[in-house]
């Protein structure tokens, strides 16, 4: 059975990443109507710098993914801090509470957002988007998070404390340090959940704001170039990069082990 198998991963690993592997080829194809066979160019990508309407969508993907990486890091740590403490009450339901923004579906959390931003007057553009963002993105730092707490010492704490440390000192120069690649890895992670974000960024986009993957799927649907090639290839590598990035630093995946 072991050529079966090796046949079935092979076909299975072909089915995912062959498209990508196209799109990424006809980014670096030089013929602008996909013409065989492939003639190597970064002509596309270099189209890209003089594109004032995806510089703008990039820069707010990337300010909108920055802010989404800080306040849901900081936000998402606390929180998994707080309900590492047995004597939390509630703890049980509190950690519940924490699936159901990951499981719902995001076309259901972008109307929800949407339509609660209208009626509070909180309205719709980048400052909506980054309110939108990091609550999806705070469960899963919390989720990240929470078992780096879970695999240090236990008493690490308590022993600062009974040598006159307070709460926040034993924090801060104890259990943050040791703490410290989990939260990296969960701040990559939020970083990219927050770039390739899309539902909840069209939703809340406005005329002339909005970001980068919002703007593929308007250019896809006017009339497809080969510079949607090279600006989705710009934000896969991306993308590969800060998965990679957390994959290494919470040890999962291929990484798994080499923390």
């Amino acid at each position: 059975m072991r050529p079966l198998a090796r046949a079935w991963l092979a076909l299975v690993l072909a089915f995912l990443y062959v498209p990508v592997a196209v799109m990424v080829a006809m980014g670096l194809n030089a013929s602008p109507l996909y013409a065989l066979p492939l003639h190597f160019s970064l002509h596309w990508f270099a189209a890209l710098a003089g594109d004032d309407a995806i510089l703008l969508a990039t820069r707010n993907s990337l300010l909108v993914a920055l802010v989404t990486c800080v306040v849901a890091t900081a936000i998402g740590t606390l929180a998994a801090v707080a309900l590492a403490r047995p004597d939390l009450r509630g703890r049980g339901v509190l950690q519940a509470l924490l699936l159901p923004p990951i499981g719902i579906p995001w076309l259901i959390s972008g109307t929800a957002m949407l339509v609660f931003f209208s009626w509070t007057g909180i309205g719709r553009g980048l400052h909506s988007m980054m309110l939108g963002h990091v609550a999806l993105a705070t469960p899963y730092v919390v989720l990240v998070v929470g078992p780096g707490l879970k695999a240090l010492p236990p008493n690490l704490e308590d022993a600062a404390k009974s040598l006159g440390a307070t709460p926040a000192d034993a924090f801060r120069s104890v259990t943050l340090p040791l703490l410290l690649p989990s939260v990296v890895a969960a701040a990559l992670f939020a970083f990219a959940v927050s770039l390739d974000q899309f539902v909840i960024s069209y939703f809340l986009a406005t005329p002339g704001v909005t970001t980068l993957p919002v703007l593929i799927y308007g250019a896809i649907r006017s009339g497809f170039t080969p510079e949607i090639n090279a600006v989705s290839t710009a934000l896969l590598a991306a993308s590969v990069v800060l998965l990679l990035g957390f994959a290494r630093l919470a040890g999962v995946g291929g990484f798994l082990g080499r923390r």
